[in-house]
């Protein structure tokens, strides 16, 4: 199940503080990997809520293998998104204060692939040409912008 979904079982849709991984993909041409997501149609990188005693690497790698097909065999911590930006509500109605701890990754292996179900497209970007980004980590773009140029 995973400890997120555990905890709404008990707090329903009220607010929660999601602690995150993720992890951006950057191949050798300087573009993004994005996936397409499945709930609201806009895209994102690979990423997703911590579980109980893991760490932020494992997580991050571990969404990433999930969501994306990759295994990451080097990351770089970028930065740490949180405040009101990363405020959500998911369609689903559930409410999210995100603190999310983001991962840069350009030596990787696997083939690039949708797993699960979150994502329903995998696509390459060039930075300057993104599509419409999911509104709590559109602030991780800014800076994105600033240290690909």
């Amino acid at each position: 199940m995973g400890y997120m979904l555990d905890l709404r079982k008990y707090v329903g849709k009220k607010c929660l503080i999601q602690v995150a991984a993720s992890i951006i993909i950057i191949n050798s041409k300087g573009e993004i990997l994005l996936g397409k997501r499945a709930d609201n149609g806009m895209w994102g990188y690979a990423g997703g809520s911590m579980e109980i005693d893991e760490k932020p690497e494992e997580c991050a790698k571990r969404e990433l293998y999930e969501e994306m097909g990759l295994i990451a065999n080097e990351i770089t911590l970028f930065m740490i998104n949180a405040g009101k930006e990363t405020h959500y509500t998911y369609p689903n109605g559930d409410e999210v204060s995100n603190v999310e701890i983001i991962y840069l990754c350009n030596n990787y292996q696997g083939e690039i692939k949708a797993i699960d179900r979150e994502l329903t497209e995998l696509k390459f970007f060039k930075i300057d040409n993104l599509p419409e980004i999911s509104p709590p980590i559109r602030p991780v773009f800014v800076k994105l912008k600033e240290y690909l140029k």
